[in-house]
């Protein structure tokens, strides 16, 4: 298996800039919206991340299908 680094890097940070695009649009929200998750149950957050993954995975295959 041959690991093209420039794409996993690339991926890495556009995940950044996604990750970072909440604080910087909503900063003023973000702690209470943070605050709120955090007294959430367990299952609830695994099933946000389950979807969150299920959502990647989609539009990942998505995008791939673009290129070919």
């Amino acid at each position: 298996m041959n690991i093209d680094w420039s794409l996993l890097i690339a991926a890495v940070g556009l995940a950044l800039v996604f990750e970072g695009i909440p604080y910087f649009l909503f900063a003023e929200r973000m702690p209470g919206l943070l605050a709120r998750l955090a007294i959430q149950p367990p299952k609830f957050l695994r099933f946000v991340g389950l979807v969150a993954i299920i959502l990647g995975l989609l539009i990942i295959s998505f995008g791939r299908s673009l290129s070919l």
